[in-house]
């Protein structure tokens, strides 16, 4: 056979169970769950920042990095929203390099996926006990997702998982508000119809037993950029492309019109620092469309505490090791900066 069974890996409810959740932490999270779908319901004006690391590669300098975002949001409490990356699954083009903290606990170490779920759902667990924060992962492996789904605010489906029929199935029995990218051609209809499955109800297997799902009204979109057949990165985040979406999503008829802008990727080029400049933009095209202001319910800024980004081995603590990201100080300065601009 050209695949060897290396283990069988714990049920979701084993895992749990050595590393529970407490009541009060649950209790938590679900008041906080509530305040988040708020804003997509459009019964809160807060605006929502997905902010973090390009993917989380160490306990310690992740959880340093949320303990400066709790006191950043306890400053911008009035108007904003934040809800921590900690995306744990880091999708590979080629399927060669770091695959994130599920598949190597340790960046340098060799694949080791069973410590790599429980290192994951701890990672969770502090973040939300030490901070108050309730996190966003991406769902890179749907079948994976019952290991979190007792603790993450919100999931996002990549660019290149947004089309596949068990993504959009799973999500459509998720309870939180799952964001589906564009998908890297920048095909605008494959988003929308993928939107459009997680809202409805579907019966499917999932874990290998037969389920129905509920459909989620809190499905919605990223505009995250697009690549040409040349390879070329080019934005969607322009006032063009927002205001054409509000149109579309007009003319779907979909539960909770909705839209995260994604400032990094193909947006900005992967050029971390401008999506300072997007931002920004967004913000100003929202001031200038009701429509559009309506729609955009937040932005995802890819964030850490060092500028930019290192290979591993490099060991420069709170540098990515994967896509660059936007350092703590100028970090905090575009939050404070957004803020006064709502």
């Amino acid at each position: 056979m050209g695949m060897n069974i290396i283990r069988e890996l714990p049920h979701p409810t084993q895992i749990k169970a050595d590393h529970p959740l407490s009541p009060e932490l649950a209790k938590q999270k679900a008041e906080r769950d509530e305040r988040i779908k708020a804003v997509f319901r459009g019964e809160s004006d807060k605006f929502l920042l997905i902010i973090g690391p390009c993917s989380a590669d160490n306990e310690d300098s992740v959880l340093d990095y949320i303990t400066r975002l709790r006191k950043l949001q306890d400053k911008v409490e009035d108007k904003i929203l934040i809800i921590p990356r900690i995306y744990t699954g880091k999708p590979r083009t080629t399927g060669d390099g770091y695959k994130g903290m599920l598949h190597q606990p340790n960046p340098s170490g060799t694949p080791d996926l069973k410590s790599g779920i429980i290192a994951v759902r701890n990672l969770h667990m502090r973040a939300l006990e030490e901070t108050g924060f309730s996190a966003a992962d991406e769902m890179l492996y749907p079948e994976n997702y019952s290991y979190l789904d007792d603790v993450l605010a919100y999931i996002a489906i990549g660019a290149r998982s947004v089309e596949n029929q068990q993504h959009r199935l799973v999500s459509s029995g998720v309870s939180i508000p799952v964001g589906m990218k564009n998908p890297t051609s920048g095909d605008i209809s494959v988003m929308m119809n993928s939107i459009t499955a997680a809202q409805h109800r579907h019966a499917f297997i999932y874990r290998g037993c037969e389920v129905k799902s509920d459909g989620n009204p809190y499905a919605h979109a990223i505009l995250r950029g697009y690549v040409n057949d040349r390879g070329q990165s080019f934005p969607n985040y322009h006032y063009e492309d927002l205001y054409n979406l509000a149109r579309i999503y007009d003319e779907k008829g979909l539960r909770n019109p909705a839209l995260i802008v994604d400032t990094n990727h193909s947006n900005s080029g992967k050029q971390f620092a401008e999506q300072i400049r997007i931002s920004k933009e967004v913000l100003h095209s929202m001031r200038h469309s009701n429509d559009i202001k309506k729609l955009v319910k937040g932005l995802m800024i890819e964030s850490y505490i060092e500028d930019g980004s290192q290979k591993i081995g490099e060991n420069i603590y709170g540098k990515s090791i994967t896509d660059p990201c936007l350092g703590w100080e100028k970090s905090e300065r575009l939050v404070l900066d957004i803020a006064e601009q709502l």
